[in-house]
């Protein structure tokens, strides 16, 4: 046990480690929040339709020759929200089905422009990297750690000043409609904060395990509590210590940083679950 302690103490005398470490926990806080009223909602795949647009986006940077890819992924995946909540409610393409169809899409084409326009000699590490996360999460720099800061207190900010209003349209939209909430506003800032937590953590956990940070906290803590305070309050501790335990054991074992974070996910879902049906009888 002292040797596990004494080698966690040494990998965090890195200031990349504790950078690292940070951004993780800033994520994970940021994506159980929304998580919560994405499931309750049943929008929980625009997480995963909208990391796969974010992909593309990426690959187009990549293709450009930006160093920084986030003036193309950022903009562009928040159009994609903006259009899956629009394409989703008043077209004949609806919800799941219009969901799929862009992010497959824009799979494909970030694919099909990393292989014409290759921008490494590896190919085929680009790509894995990008689907389930790099090594470029032990590399982050100071100003890294800003940026992600400042995204989380946007989304913190307006978690926290419209969290009444969050939660009308949560449970009951049409009420809320009626009591002349605008729940359409309020749905696009949803959607909007979404896309800014994806393109923040794609690039350190994954475009394809991006979506598991949202949904399994929120499952895990429906498990065990019922009310939404509750339930939010809990997912986001489950979220901050899974992502503080995956990268402990991913630093020790060696593992993918993203993978292992969301496996430590989704054994705290099996858990909660067993102590759900313990309890229940």
């Amino acid at each position: 046990m002292n040797e596990i302690f004494s080698s966690i103490q040494y990998y965090f005398s890195y200031p990349f480690v504790r950078y690292a470490f940070i951004v993780l926990i800033l994520i994970s806080l940021c994506s159980s929040l929304l998580g919560v009223s994405l499931v309750l909602k049943r929008l929980s795949f625009i997480g995963d339709g909208l990391s796969h647009v974010a992909f593309g986006a990426m690959a187009i940077s990549a293709v450009a020759g930006l160093t920084n890819g986030t003036v193309i992924t950022l903009p562009v995946t928040v159009i994609s929200a903006v259009l899956l909540l629009r394409t989703g409610r008043n077209t004949k393409i609806k919800g799941d089905a219009s969901i799929a169809m862009i992010s497959v899409s824009a799979l494909a084409t970030g694919y099909i422009l990393m292989n014409i326009f290759p921008s490494s000699s590896n190919i085929s590490a680009d790509v894995c990297g990008s689907l389930f996360g790099s090594t470029s999460i032990l590399t982050l720099k100071e100003s890294d750690v800003w940026l992600c800061l400042i995204m989380s207190l946007i989304v913190l900010s307006v978690f926290i000043l419209f969290y009444n209003k969050i939660f009308s349209i949560t449970f009951d939209e049409n009420f809320s409609k009626a009591t002349g909430v605008n729940s359409d506003a309020y749905n696009l800032i949803i959607a909007v904060v979404t896309a800014i937590i994806i393109v923040t953590a794609m690039k350190l956990v994954g475009s394809l395990l991006i979506s598991a940070l949202i949904i399994f906290p929120a499952l895990s803590a429906m498990r065990i509590f019922r009310s939404f305070k509750s339930v939010t309050i809990c997912s986001a501790v489950i979220s901050v210590v899974c992502a503080g335990t995956g990268i402990i054991i991913s630093l020790l074992f060696s593992t993918p940083v993203g993978a292992t974070i969301v496996a430590s996910n989704f054994v705290t879902f099996m858990i909660f679950s067993g102590i759900s049906t313990l309890t229940s009888k």
